[in-house]
């Protein structure tokens, strides 16, 4: 399959208002998820099919107990108990943290500031893909935990937001 051929796929699919389709053929497998809001964007992964299941299934569980291991440490300092009352965000993905659009804008949130549900706070990016990551709370920005332009783990804590 060229890339032609899978762009018409990609346009196919967006189209058609379908949320996913798998494609498997001889040696690709192709994936192609549309978003859940009609927002024009559209996500493609592509594995080599040769690549045994068993890796790709086993991947994920060590990145996890990786990314656990780090939280379990901060919730027995004795800072914890002040954070209880604050709701973290966490990653939904694995990628690349961003706190601004692009170099030449500002940042999306500072400490100090207030979001409302829906508001972006970042974005990461995994594959060559900007993914905007929204406040699932309203409240106030009280610590950004995670450095610009650094790898991030799913579920690894983004924000700390007060919802009062």
């Amino acid at each position: 399959m060229d890339l032609k051929e899978i762009q018409n796929l990609i346009k196919f699919v967006a189209k058609s208002g379908a949320s996913e389709v798998k494609l498997e053929m001889d040696d690709v497998k192709i994936t192609i998820k549309t978003g859940s809001e009609d927002d024009g964007r559209t996500y493609v992964q592509q594995l080599p099919m040769n690549m045994p299941q068993q890796q790709m299934q086993q991947a994920p569980v060590q990145n996890q107990q990786q990314a656990q291991a780090p939280a379990t440490e901060e919730s027995s300092s004795p800072k914890a108990n002040d954070d209880d009352k604050y709701v973290t965000i966490k990653s939904p993905i694995i990628g690349t943290f961003y706190r601004k659009p692009s170099p030449d804008k500002p940042t999306f949130v500072e400490v100090g500031s207030e979001v409302k549900e829906g508001d972006v706070l970042c974005t990461i990016e995994a594959m060559k893909l900007f993914n905007e990551i929204e406040s699932e709370i309203s409240g106030k920005i009280v610590k950004v935990l995670v450095d610009d332009s650094s790898p991030v783990e799913f579920d690894q804590p983004l924000f700390l937001v007060d919802p009062s």
